[in-house]
């Protein structure tokens, strides 16, 4: 996160008012819900503000395991090593130097994996993408009806994005079981696969701006303005490069994959025409967005390494903290709709 500055701040301002300042939970019970125990042992006459505060540490403890998992940390499985595990390394250096963006910012552009003129030819086609899909948006939208279309058919195969290309590193390597009491526990689909008619929620019926963000500052005082200082910062970080390339505009980029993370969870924005995920949005770049989303425990390296390759290593840094903001927002936007609907 400290490859960009800006947003650590506002993330750190967050994550301290949460755990630290006043509020209507205890400070062990904040410590508590982090690591997700409270929420099966606790005592079940909750107030609202409590609940609030307990679904905001949640959805934000949630959300960062995305992020740090997102960062490829997983070790490689390797069946010639003793443990079945190699360490991670880019070249000739450790994942503990992922950090220093200055050593390893270019590294990957040497790595055998993949040939330079291979991820610059993807960069350029990305490129003209977006440049056709800004043509074309100029020169007529999408009617509300095609857009509709575009975004049931969009969720409906997110449902079928899964890891089977990744299926020898899937397996959680790290021994949590211990601390489980029910193993099974862990992300579902919001909709089977199959099924004709899956659920959606419209944004526009409950957005974070008009419902959620005054419901949860009202419950849970200025913890609003620091979660929605915190959204805003990173949906519109920006320094305008995308690899080589300099003074491009990437909101059209930025925007795809804050929305296919909300279109993965049936959330829907009817000004957005989800045409934009599949044109801007590679396939292996979808399955890393749906690991690290929903199953961020199995990210590897591999996957983090596998899209974009021609992008610096900060530039996928910010892609993983649009998608911690993303799945955050998601989650706080039901579990608020329910406290409002219990509330009315």
């Amino acid at each position: 996160m400290s490859l960009h500055t800006q947003y650590l701040e506002s993330f750190l301002r967050s994550q301290f008012y949460m755990l630290r300042m006043d509020g209507p939970l205890p400070l062990p019970y904040r410590h508590y819900i982090a690591i997700m125990k409270l929420v099966k042992t606790g005592e079940n006459n909750w107030s609202l503000p409590e609940l609030v505060h307990a679904v905001v540490l949640l959805a934000h403890y949630h959300a960062l395991a995305s992020f740090v998992f997102g960062s490829g940390i997983n070790p490689e499985r390797d069946l010639n090593t003793s443990n079945g595990y190699r360490l991670i390394s880019v070249n000739s250096f450790c994942v503990c130097d992922l950090a220093n963006d200055n050593n390893i910012e270019n590294a990957s552009l040497t790595s055998n994996n993949f040939g330079i003129s291979d991820s610059l030819s993807e960069l350029e086609a990305l490129m003209n993408r977006m440049r056709r899909l800004q043509e074309e948006k100029e020169d007529e939208e999408a009617s509300q009806e095609e857009r509709n279309t575009r975004f049931e058919k969009e969720k409906t195969e997110s449902l079928l994005v899964v890891t089977e290309a990744f299926d020898d590193e899937i397996l959680s390597i790290a021994d949590v079981s211990r601390y489980i009491e029910d193993p099974g526990f862990g992300y579902k689909d919001f909709a089977r696969r199959g099924e004709e008619h899956l659920p959606t929620f419209r944004a526009q019926d409950y957005t974070w701006e008009n419902h959620g963000f005054s419901l949860v500052n009202r419950l849970y005082s200025d913890i609003g303005h620091l979660l929605d200082e915190k959204f805003r910062m990173v949906y519109n970080l920006t320094y305008n490069t995308m690899a080589t390339h300099e003074d491009v505009d990437t909101t059209m980029l930025r925007r795809a994959l804050f929305n296919y993370v909300h279109c993965m969870f049936g959330i829907r924005y009817d000004d957005y025409d989800y045409g934009e995920v599949n044109q801007l949005l590679e396939r292996s770049l979808k399955v890393y967005i749906k690991t690290v989303t929903c199953y961020p425990e199995r990210t590897t390296k591999r996957m983090y390494d596998s899209y974009w390759r021609q992008f610096k290593h900060s530039e996928k840094v910010h892609v993983n903290l649009l998608l911690m903001e993303a799945r955050m927002q998601a989650e706080l936007l039901y579990a608020l709709r329910a406290i409002t609907r219990h509330l009315t």
